[in-house]
């Protein structure tokens, strides 16, 4: 059975346990093994915060390198972007040769997004290019986020993004069943 690693910010929710439940749940259903960051048990009694940090970041990367793909929830998280650790661990699965597929609980592109952010004062200069309020150039390429992130689940999995109900925007688990889905099938001898 296929597994794949679950990266996204749900570990932080106060339900974090359960959410992660649900999605190895459906996961199960589609023949995948999910692993969930907080599936690591760790004992972090007597260490300090620093070093509870990288105990926590050695054993999520073990998780990673046990994995055989990736689900990553980049749906935008405290900002226009996504959460930056699951950032990372796009980049990091891409860089091991791992099928990365994720998905997005958003209709808005990163320019929009960025636009909203910055209180709606982007400048589109005569050339083309979008400037924010600082005069720094606005990734404006049609994704959903920035065009490393897309480019990796695009070029080795899939995307998929979408408008959910704002208030369910980290539960709203739609989007993430039609990546399983799209992982299963690539898990699938042709």
């Amino acid at each position: 059975m296929k597994t794949v690693y679950l990266a996204g910010p749900e570990v932080f929710l106060p339900d974090a346990i359960a959410v992660g439940a649900a999605k190895k749940d459906i996961c199960a259903r589609h023949g995948l093994t999910g692993l969930f960051p907080l599936d690591n048990v760790l004992d972090l009694a007597g260490l300090s915060p620093p070093e509870a940090g990288r105990a926590i970041f050695r054993a999520n990367i073990a998780l990673m390198r046990a994995a055989d793909m990736v689900i990553a929830n980049l749906t935008p998280f405290r900002g226009p972007g996504c959460d930056p650790g699951t950032a990372f661990e796009v980049g990091f699965m891409h860089a091991l040769g791992k099928p990365v597929f994720a998905y997005a609980n958003t209709a808005l592109g990163h320019a929009d997004r960025v636009a909203a952010f910055c209180g709606g004062t982007l400048e589109r200069r005569a050339d083309g290019r979008l400037i924010d309020r600082e005069g720094l150039e606005v990734e404006d390429f049609g994704l959903i986020d920035n065009l490393m992130l897309d480019g990796a689940a695009l070029d080795s999995g899939g995307f998929v993004s979408g408008p959910v109900d704002p208030t369910r925007r980290f539960t709203d688990l739609s989007l993430f069943m039609r990546c399983v889905e799209m992982a299963a099938d690539a898990g699938q001898p042709r």
